[in-house]
């Protein structure tokens, strides 16, 4: 459904324009049924070609490793036999989305379907296809994470693909595309002068930074949500809620409620990426103290109460 909202005009034209036909999605594509079955039959024994193989969506191993809590309707198997199976001829692995890449939502809690990602079970190289894996060309699972994925994110990891202009370097050291995972959700957030003088918000719909009380992981994630806009206009922060750092191996078990911020003697347990505690007590004590009217009123607030000074000729 995220892919579906990509911001170009036509999102299988601008893959056929990279040289990417889209033999079979369970949701996009009309095949159904037997039909469906034979493009998966004949990509996994060979007779036609898979140079980029997508799972979106963990994989289940479970009950004790049969794989059949999850099985391919009309073939008996279970999926991950099927995910084996086209990995081993696709050029290219992707895992699209969070689960997909490390396990995700189903993986949480006591994990009784024992769901685990294509390469990676939570922060651990594994997963089903093991961490030695690696695909014709030495790359390993490409991990589009996000809960959902941007879709700019997927539709320039398949053309990057399909161009040739992709390779490990490209990847950070969770397997997730540099060009969306070398930045911060932090970067371009609307939040940022709240951040800046610590004037936080106290509860939902309030204005100020939601560091500080309400759980976000903004200056944590790695992610380009702010600067790559979801539909050209919104991200979570715009939207009034915490990033709770869905692009991440374990985001879905933080040890605490998502829109609360754990600390201890008043300090936030999780601080910003780079920044060493003292540095970040100091800093804080500093900037509040700092703090001018307008923002620390208006970070409590539903909407701004006190607009910016006006100053010019005439005026102090």
């Amino acid at each position: 459904m995220s892919l579906l909202c990509s911001g170009v005009s036509d999102l299988l034209g601008t893959l056929a324009d990279a040289g990417l036909n889209v033999l079979w999605h369970p949701s996009l594509s009309e095949a159904s049924g037997a039909e469906a079955l034979e493009i998966l039959r004949a990509c996994a024994e060979g007779e036609t070609p898979l140079d980029v193989l997508c799972v979106e969506g963990a994989v289940l191993r479970g009950p004790a490793g049969t794989g059949r809590f999850h099985v391919l309707s009309g073939t008996g198997q279970p999926m991950m036999h099927w995910v084996r199976r086209l990995a081993a001829r696709a050029a290219r692995v992707v895992a699209v989305g969070t689960c997909a890449a490390y396990g995700g939502m189903p993986s949480a809690g006591e994990n009784p379907t024992d769901a685990c990602g294509l390469q990676y079970d939570g922060d651990q190289p594994g997963g089903l296809l093991g961490g030695a894996w690696r695909d014709p060309g030495g790359l390993p699972v490409v991990n589009v994470a996000g809960c959902p994925t941007h879709p700019a994110w997927v539709v320039d990891t398949l053309v990057a693909l399909a161009m040739g202009t992709f390779g490990a370097a490209d990847l950070d050291p969770l397997a997730r595309p540099r060009a969306y995972a070398d930045q911060l959700v932090h970067h371009g957030c609307p939040r940022n002068e709240f951040y800046e003088f610590k004037a936080s918000a106290r509860q939902p719909s309030q204005l100020g930074c939601l560091m500080e009380n309400m759980g976000c992981k903004a200056t944590q994630a790695h992610a380009d949500c702010n600067v790559r806009l979801w539909n050209g206009a919104g991200s979570c922060l715009r939207g009034g809620y915490a990033c709770i750092n869905c692009t991440a191996p374990g985001f879905e078990e933080p040890g605490h409620a998502f829109a609360e911020t754990p600390k201890v003697a008043g300090i936030p347990i999780a601080l910003p990426t780079d920044m060493p505690k003292a540095w970040f007590v100091a800093l804080a004590a500093l900037s509040k103290s700092a703090t001018p009217r307008r923002v620390r009123e208006n970070a409590t607030s539903d909407h701004a109460v006190v607009p910016p000074a006006i100053r010019g000729a005439g005026r102090k």
